[in-house]
């Protein structure tokens, strides 16, 4: 059986490439296909050193850093790859991937992060992060977003079979696309992470500081509870906001490497996390070193933690993205400190190792064949 894999980009080593790994993982004779490939040297081991086929974005002005620019060539250029020799194309897709075409007799299944988040529910969030919600970039962002959205909804017919990261996102694809989609959890690498009994007086909150993420969110709010200490880990564009929302009672210590990150979680309290996320793995790893997260209560998350309440309890919710509702959540998660155990932590978190991963796909694509 001859396979390929089909990924929108490869720059980096983020959520969608862990998948990407463990795809191959899966199907080591598979060919790799991507709109751009600038992986270098080391960064290209999780995908075996593998050739790629690339589209001709590759070679376009300014792509090495600006690829996402071009992303209204990109419906065009991954109808453009020719698969016509492969039996099973798995896409990897969160934006144009779904999009290749194949014939009657090929399995097209695709592994979905999302319906392109920018043309559909989150436009108008986009739209004003990027300040392209008014004005004449504004109306041709939207017209722009508005053939997106077209040509998404027509692709999404090219797939045999959806498989979604989460529950959030299976609902998502169905209120788009209006097809199923067969749940399988990101693989969580939770064998990097060991359990840490000694907790010590302090919590954490990681993340990339852009705006959806609201860290500026969570140091606002532990700066008006001088009594407790908050460490912070990341960088990004809303770096300056953040620590000038910072009090004498947190520590911002920019972006740390792998051991410093693990350290602090094994060592903390509590992890804080008021994204709205598709899934989420840093809660998950966070729980892996046995510490319990207090995480906004929609999305990925509640499919992730098990809040308060529940049989072994890893976390507990807060209601709103508002300093009201994360202070009321902190105050309550200290008065029950004692219902949430390292075990419990690291039970949950085992829910989503790899190797379920790797043996939910499998079955995916022996049921679809």
């Amino acid at each position: 059986m001859k396979v390929a894999i089909v990924h929108e980009w490869l720059a980096t080593y983020a959520g969608s490439e862990r998948c990407v790994e463990q795809l191959i993982e899966c199907f080591p004779e598979a060919d790799l296909f991507s709109m751009v490939d600038f992986l270098e040297g080391a960064e290209r081991n999780f995908i075996k050193n593998k050739q790629v086929t690339t589209s001709p974005i590759q070679k376009l002005p300014f792509a090495r850093t600006k690829f996402r620019s071009y992303l209204p060539l990109m419906p065009f250029f991954v109808e453009q790859f020719d698969l016509s020799k492969y039996d099973l194309v798995i896409s990897s897709s969160h934006a144009v991937s779904k999009g290749v075409i194949t014939g009657p007799d090929q399995v097209h299944l695709c592994y979905c992060y999302s319906p392109i988040r920018y043309a559909w529910d989150l436009q108008h969030q986009y739209l004003n992060e990027t300040g392209l919600n008014k004005g004449i970039k504004g109306m041709l962002a939207k017209w722009q977003l508005h053939k997106i959205r077209n040509w998404d909804l027509a692709s999404s017919f090219r797939v045999d079979k959806f498989a979604a990261i989460s529950n959030f996102i299976a609902r998502r694809i169905n209120k788009i696309y209006r097809r199923d989609a067969t749940v399988i959890y990101p693989p969580v690498d939770i064998d990097k992470f060991t359990v840490f009994r000694e907790k010590e007086d302090f919590y954490l909150a990681a993340s990339r500081m852009v705006p959806y993420k609201k860290m500026d969110l969570i140091v606002e709010t532990f700066a008006k509870m001088p009594d407790k200490k908050l460490i912070v880990i990341g960088d990004g564009p809303e770096m300056s906001k953040v620590r000038k929302l910072a009090a004498d009672n947190i520590s911002i210590l920019g972006y740390q490497g792998f051991e410093v990150l693990k350290d602090h979680m094994q060592r903390a309290k509590a992890f804080v996390f008021a994204a709205e996320e598709d899934f989420g793995i840093i809660p998950l790893e966070a729980q892996a070193c046995g510490t319990p997260v207090i995480a906004f209560g929609k999305g990925g998350s509640l499919e992730t933690i098990k809040p308060l309440g529940t049989d072994s309890s890893s976390g507990i919710f807060f209601k709103s993205q508002t300093m009201e509702s994360l202070t009321a959540t902190i105050n309550e998660f200290e008065a029950n400190q004692d219902k949430f155990t390292v075990e419990n932590c690291r039970i949950n978190s085992e829910r989503f190792s790899i190797d379920k991963f790797r043996n939910e796909i499998k079955k995916f694509v022996a049921d679809n064949l």
